[in-house]
């Protein structure tokens, strides 16, 4: 749905993805957060995984108040590969997925990023097809990015925008490790 604002122009909530190999999916869903705050815009990251560490974004989303909010749901790496996924890594990817429809239904938010959840769709821990209808049934105006790897054939036929990250070359095969305030 579109809505035409004072000038004609046709507005509406994005569904845009980043995805792919590369460094900077969360980043650039970050950014774009930021600038969305800075316009006066309410702005709710659900970070599905992460949740081990401290993340410099963390102390950076207090500083605009209540106006961008990040909320780690997960524990951080979860077992794949072979290896069965632990019930509570899939309880916790569960209930992260239940905050992300309150937050699209709910009306307090212009921007939802579901952090990550690229992952936890490709892990099975979550159905692509009942994400897919979530998004389709989102408020018209409510904007929501998603990343991760891999991102689902269903989610990027959806999508109105889809930005996949490429490595050319990266620090960590040279053995240099993840920097503060650069990867963390």
């Amino acid at each position: 749905m579109t809505i035409e604002d004072s000038t004609g122009t046709q507005r509406r909530g994005l569904l845009l993805i980043h995805t792919g190999a590369g460094k900077g999916k969360t980043t650039a869903a970050l950014g774009t957060a930021m600038r969305a705050a800075g316009n006066g815009m309410r702005v709710l990251v659900l970070q599905f995984l992460k949740g081990s560490w401290h993340y410099g974004e963390l102390d950076a989303a207090e500083r605009f108040g209540g106006d961008l909010v990040i909320r780690q749901m997960g524990r951080g790496f979860v077992k794949v590969g072979g290896a069965e996924t632990d019930p509570e890594d899939l309880r916790m990817v569960q209930a992260a997925w239940d905050d992300a429809v309150a937050a699209m239904q709910s009306g307090e938010w212009d921007l939802l990023i579901l952090d990550e959840i690229n992952y936890a769709i490709g892990y099975g821990m979550l159905d692509p097809a009942v994400v897919g209808a979530a998004l389709e049934a989102r408020p018209p105006m409510l904007h929501v990015i998603l990343t991760g790897r891999n991102a689902h054939p269903l989610l990027v036929e959806l999508a109105d925008t889809v930005t996949e990250m490429r490595e050319v070359k990266h620090a960590y095969t040279r053995g240099i490790l993840a920097q503060r305030g650069i990867e963390f």
